[in-house]
């Protein structure tokens, strides 16, 4: 088999790559000697992601897990502009393997009290920032009212919400109850409300589900920033990935809280907050609960 067949194969370890909504934007296209990753435009998020910064992080997260999981097969596979997979002189250096691919999880249940310890934030590089999360409970809350309470935005956050087992799609992308971390009474709630938009938002959807998370971030604990470092946010995507990795093996999971950059009010409270550009927002620390697997095509 060549280099382009061994990673069709293994095409199912690397779709494992995170991205919004868990939309799985990727699309890569197979030829004799590369591997261009293209995207999908029906699984993009236009009103929620205008700019296209979570579609480009996500590119980059998919493009990472696949040189990840050629290193670990044995194969010389490069990135290079488009982006494309291409044959590299060695393969590509990576403390990473597959197991770490499979075994990375975003748990958005509660957390264990307390603060990501100093070293392990030194060791992820520069351009990561440290938030304590009480430090955002208002901002969280404000956040979450423009998210329900913008009606573009909270219709694209339904079409890819998969709230029962019966969901045509359950397992196969979006966000499950399960990975949500819902009961089923909350789940129930959450997508009648939203089934009902028009409706529910005229008698208030908005404060009452943005006040149902109020005490997320009501604790002791770490809320990290990525900062923007130039214009390539492919290359950003990349580096969250190897960042949520690299906490994976301490044991930490992430929470990510897209809504803070998404919501300007609060996207421009949060860069004045860190000194930069934010590209990614999420919680860290060791969950309660065990995190359900996402679902994936």
């Amino acid at each position: 088999m060549t280099w382009v067949e061994q990673l069709r194969a293994n095409e199912v370890i690397c779709r494992r790559a995170p991205s919004a909504h868990n939309t799985q934007p990727w699309r890569p296209e197979y030829h004799a000697d590369e591997i261009v990753i293209g995207v999908d435009p029906a699984r993009s998020l236009p009103d929620s992601d205008p700019t296209g910064r979570d579609l480009a992080l996500g590119i980059g997260a998919f493009v990472e897990t696949c040189l990840i999981v050629a290193a670990d097969l044995g194969l010389a596979v490069g990135a290079a502009p488009g982006p494309r997979l291409v044959p590299a002189a060695q393969r590509y250096a990576t403390p990473f393997a597959i197991a770490d691919v499979e075994a990375r999880r975003v748990a958005r249940g509660p957390y264990e009290p307390g603060y990501v310890d100093d070293a392990v934030i030194a060791d992820l590089g520069p351009g990561i920032v440290h938030v304590a999360s009480r430090e955002l409970v208002a901002d969280l809350e404000v956040a979450d009212r423009w998210l329900f309470g913008t009606p573009a935005v909270a219709v694209e956050l339904r079409d890819w919400l998969r709230l029962d087992p019966r969901h045509p799609r359950y397992h196969l992308d979006g966000l499950t109850d399960r990975a949500l971390a819902l009961s089923r009474f909350e789940a129930r709630f959450l997508s009648a409300a939203l089934r009902a938009y028009p409706i529910t938002r005229r008698l208030g959807l908005a404060a009452l589900l943005a006040a149902s998370g109020r005490d997320l971030l009501r604790y002791d604990g770490s809320v990290l920033v990525l900062l923007a470092d130039g214009d390539d946010r492919v290359a950003a995507g990349r580096r969250l990935l190897r960042t949520w990795l690299a906490l994976a093996r301490h044991g930490l999971a992430v929470h990510p809280l897209s809504q803070l950059i998404d919501c300007p009010t609060t996207a421009e409270r949060l860069a004045e907050r860190v000194g930069g550009q934010p590209l990614a927002v999420f919680r860290v620390g060791r969950p309660l609960a065990e995190p359900v697997r996402s679902a994936r095509r």
